[in-house]
Formats: structure tokens, sequence, C-alpha cells
């Protein structure tokens, strides 16, 4: 396989690998480093990428795994799980306000959830993936994965309504 092929394979789904250590790092720095070291480990591993059913899901499962590597490491003792990737220019200030406040609270709460639930929210809601992918990468039945998104889901709509009825966390 040469570097040609190697980009058209791999540049598509460039971005959801730094999306995803970005999730799980915090720092874009961070992000950027494990973004780098995925592509660089699938090209020293070119020949065998023809072989994978999905490079995608095997990269995306690579990325996985080792930011929760580095996260365990003891250089990553205070990264955490934030997320920002929302904006709208085309409402009021306030409407606005309101919004970024509302994003950071879901923010806090995906924070606060356990860890395959953040990942199962970050895989289906933000990456898109459908549930087969995502279970081949978190070694999961389709089931648990949907239970688990469902009882994400179902912590941060609460968490949320409690928030803006009553101003708590």
């Amino acid at each position: 396989m040469n570097q040609a092929e190697f980009l058209n394979i791999v540049m598509p789904f460039k971005d959801k690998v730094f999306r995803l250590a970005k999730r799980l790092l915090v720092s874009r720095e961070e992000a950027e480093d494990a973004t780098q070291e995925i592509l660089l480990k699938l090209w020293n591993n070119k020949t065998k990428i023809e072989s994978y059913k999905n490079v995608e899901a095997f990269s995306m499962t690579m990325t996985k795994n080792f930011c929760l590597d580095k996260l365990k490491s003891k250089q990553a003792q205070n990264l955490k799980i934030v997320h920002n990737n929302y904006t709208d220019s085309n409402v009021s200030l306030q409407k606005q306000v309101e919004l970024n406040d509302s994003v950071n609270w879901v923010a806090k709460i995906i924070e606060d959830l356990p860890e395959q639930q953040k990942m199962v929210i970050q895989l289906r809601d933000i990456e898109q993936y459908d549930y087969d992918e995502i279970g081949k990468m978190l070694d999961m039945k389709q089931t648990a994965v949907r239970v688990a998104l469902s009882r994400a889901r179902k912590a941060i709509r609460e968490k949320l309504t409690n928030t803006h009825n009553y101003g708590i966390k």
C-alpha cells in the first residue's frame, strides 16, 4: 500500500479520531498527540490494514484504548472529560448564553457518568456510529450498548431538568 492509498483510507475519519481523543483527554494538545500516535501506528501497520473489515472502527478502538491508557498513566492525573463542540451564530445573545450554559451543564453531567456511558454517548450521539460498531469498539453486545446509552441519556435529562427547574446540580 502506497502513501496515497493509505491517506484515502485513513483521512476520512481522522477528525473522528481527534474528537474521541479530545473527549477523553480534554486537552487539545493531548488529543493532537494521541491522533498523531494513532495515525503513526496505522502507518506502521499499513500492510495489515487491508485485512481489516472496518479500518475506521479499528482505529476508533485503538484511539479509545490509547487514551484510556494515557489517562491511567501518572502523567495524566489532571485530565478530565469535557465537551464544547456546540456553536450557533444565529441566536440572540441571551439565548446564546442560555445555550452555552446548558452545554456546560451537560458537559459537567457527562463528566460524572460512568466511563462506559461516557464512551457510548460520545460514539453514538457525537460521532454518530451505529450500535453494532459501538458494540465492536467497546466489546459489548448491541443490547448492552442500547441500555448504557438509554441510562446515560436518562441521567443527563434528569440532572439537566433538575438544574433548570431548581438551579441545583
